[in-house]
C-alpha cells in the first residue's frame, strides 16, 4: 500500500449518530432498523448491491412510500448531502460563503463541508447552485479529487477506454481517468459509455460512492459486470432485437424553443414521441421513452446526441443517435421583450447569460435553464455586448434522431 493509500484510506466512512473517537471502526455495524429493500429496486436490478449496502449503513435512504427512485435525478445540495455521510476527511481550507445557499438551507452544513474538504467547489461569484442537477461528470470529479486520486500513466491512454470519451469536459479528463483507475466508474447498461454529462441518478451516485469505499478498503468488492475495469462475465442477453442503424426516432419535447450560446453543451432529455414497433406490430420502443443526451452548439448551428434510452420500467439502453444540425438563429437586442423571447422557451446557461447580459434582465427564471454551468458565472463573458446572436431549436420538428449504429433491444 503505498503512503498516499494510506493516507487516504480513512476519507471515506459512514457518519451515523456517535461521538467521534479513534477507538470506534471506520463502519458502524448495519443497522437492524435500516431500511436495506425498496419496493422499486428488484432482485437483479443493476445497482441493487450498491443500494442495499450503503442503505444498510445510513448513507443513503428509502423515502416512506418504500421506495429509492433510483432513476431520480441527483441535485448538487443532495450529492453533498451523500457526501456527508459518507466522508470523514479533515478540511483541507477554510470555509466560503456562498451567496445563493443561505444558512437556514436544509443542506448548508453538508455543502460547507463538501467544500472545506476538497471534494466540492462552486462556481464564479461564490455561487454554488445548490439545485442543480449534477453531471455523471462532476460526481467523479469530485470523487477523485476529493481522495487526491491521479492517475498513474497518460490520462488519454485511460479515457481510451470510453467509445463517447470526446464528450469529456477538458477539465474533467485527469480527474476521470484518476476515477477510472481507481474502479470508481460504473457504467450501466454499456459499460464503454460513461454518458459524463448526463445527471447523474440516485442509483449511479451509490455506485460511485460504494466504489470509492471499496478503493479505500473499506467496503468488499461487488461483483458486477458494469464496474470499468473490472474483469467480470459480460451478462447473458436473451430474445435480443435489432433495429438497424439509419432508422430515425421522432422525439417531442414540453417546450417548444431551446436557445444556446456560443460553444454550449447542455444536457437534454427528450421523449420518443410515437410507438416504434417491428413489421408484426411488436412494440419495441414505447412513445414516452425518453431519450437522454446532449444538445450541443457544432459548426454551423446546433446538433442533439442521443446517448440512452430509460425505458418507463427503468430498463436502459445505450444508444448512438444524432439530429440533423439545426443552422436557426436567433438575435438578441438590447431593449428585446425578454417575456416574448421567453415564452415557453428552455435555455442553455450561456444563452440565459447572454440575454441577462445584453437586455440588463436579471430575473430569468432557473427552471427556464437547463444544466451546465451557473448562469452568475457566465454573464460577465457577455457583457458590454448590444447584441447577440443564439442558435434557436424547434425540439419538436429540429431534433428527430437518426441511429448512427445498430440498436440492440
Amino acid at each position: 500500500m503505498t503512503n498516499q493509500t494510506r493516507r487516504y484510506s480513512t476519507a471515506l466512512l459512514v457518519a451515523v449518530s456517535f461521538i467521534g473517537s479513534s477507538a470506534i471502526p471506520l463502519f458502524s455495524a448495519t443497522s437492524a432498523f435500516a431500511q436495506t429493500t425498496f419496493n422499486d429496486v428488484p432482485t437483479g436490478y443493476w445497482a441493487q448491491t450498491f443500494i442495499q449496502e450503503l442503505a444498510s449503513r445510513d448513507i443513503i435512504k428509502g423515502f416512506p412510500d418504500g421506495g429509492f427512485r433510483p432513476n431520480d435525478p441527483v441535485t448538487r445540495a443532495q450529492f453533498a448531502a451523500m457526501l456527508s455521510k459518507a466522508v470523514n476527511k479533515a478540511p483541507i481550507r477554510g470555509g466560503v460563503t456562498f451567496v445563493d445557499v443561505a444558512s437556514s438551507y436544509w443542506a448548508a452544513s453538508a455543502i460547507q463541508t463538501s467544500y472545506t474538504t476538497g471534494f466540492m467547489s462552486g462556481y464564479p461569484g461564490n455561487v454554488f447552485e445548490p439545485t442543480q442537477n449534477i453531471p455523471r461528470v462532476q460526481v467523479l470529479v469530485s470523487l477523485a479529487n476529493g481522495l487526491n486520486y491521479s492517475a498513474s500513466q497518460s490520462p488519454e491512454t485511460i479515457l481510451q477506454t470510453y467509445a463517447d470519451a470526446s464528450g469529456i469536459p477538458n477539465y474533467a479528463r485527469n480527474s476521470v481517468a484518476a476515477a477510472t483507475e481507481n474502479r470508481l466508474v460504473v457504467n450501466y447498461p454499456n459499460v464503454q459509455f460513461l454518458n459524463p454529462n448526463q445527471t447523474a441518478t440516485r442509483a449511479e451516485v451509490a455506485a460511485f460512492i460504494y466504489q470509492s469505499l471499496v478503493r479505500s478498503g473499506q467496503a468488499n468488492a461487488i461483483a458486477s459486470p458494469y464496474i470499468v475495469g473490472q474483469t467480470t462475465t459480460t451478462p447473458p442477453v436473451q430474445n435480443q432485437v435489432r433495429i438497424p442503424a439509419g432508422n430515425v426516432i421522432a422525439v417531442q419535447y414540453s417546450k417548444d424553443k431551446i436557445l444556446l450560446g456560443p460553444d454550449e453543451k447542455v444536457p437534454l432529455v427528450l421523449n420518443v414521441s410515437q410507438n416504434i414497433a417491428n413489421s408484426q406490430g411488436t412494440i419495441l420502443i414505447p412513445a414516452g421513452t425518453q431519450v437522454v443526451g446532449e444538445l450541443r452548439t457544432v459548426s454551423g448551428g446546433a446538433q442533439f446526441f442521443a446517448s440512452e434510452l430509460v425505458f418507463a420500467n427503468g430498463q436502459r439502453k445505450a444508444i448512438n443517435a444524432t439530429s440533423k444540425v439545426v443552422t436557426t438563429t436567433e438575435k438578441v437586442d438590447k431593449g428585446v421583450n425578454v417575456g416574448g423571447l421567453l415564452q415557453n422557451a428552455a435555455l442553455g446557461a450561456a444563452a440565459a447569460a447572454a440575454i441577462s447580459a445584453v437586455t440588463g434582465d436579471r430575473a430569468i427564471a432557473t427552471e427556464e435553464v437547463l444544466g451546465g454551468a451557473g448562469v452568475a458565472a457566465l454573464i460577465g463573458l457577455f457583457l458590454g455586448r448590444n447584441s447577440v446572436t443564439l442558435a434557436s431549436v424547434n425540439p419538436n420538428t429540429d431534433l428527430a434522431v437518426t441511429l448512427n449504429s445498430d440498436l440492440l433491444l
